[in-house]
């Protein structure tokens, strides 16, 4: 009798996993179907944000360089304290962008793969 109450959950444990298994595979087939239908707009948004954060690094190195000029012939700082003085500035705004672009990107993105995880969650637990 404990040999069949053991099969028994073996083979419960065995369904669980495939069931698992399955709806994993379905949801890595909608995330592969959503970025192949929008492979062509992902390409060419990602090249035209590379292009813009190029040349907004080309636009940053020059208004730092006008920066320098400035606090040289304005505040009268010499090269090392000009330049110190524009790293932290540097370093300052980076901390924050890496913050605030860390917060952004927390989060789900493929609706299609969220709403599956619902609904397969719902079927595994059994609720309406």
């Amino acid at each position: 009798m404990k040999n069949k109450e053991q099969s028994q959950g073996i083979g419960a444990a065995a369904r669980v996993t495939a069931l698992a298994s399955s709806i994993m595979d379905l949801h890595v087939r909608i995330a592969l179907k959503e970025v192949n239908r929008e492979r062509r707009r992902l390409i060419s948004g990602g090249i035209f944000l590379a292009m813009g954060g190029i040349l907004m690094l080309f636009t940053l190195l020059a208004l730092e360089i006008v920066l320098l000029i400035w606090m040289k012939n304005t505040l009268n700082f010499s090269n090392q304290l000009a330049l110190l003085a524009i790293a932290f500035l540097d370093l300052t705004l980076a901390g924050i962008s890496l913050r605030l672009g860390g917060h952004l990107t927390k989060g789900p993105y493929l609706p299609e793969t969220i709403e599956g995880l619902s609904k397969s969650t719902k079927a595994v637990f059994g609720k309406p």
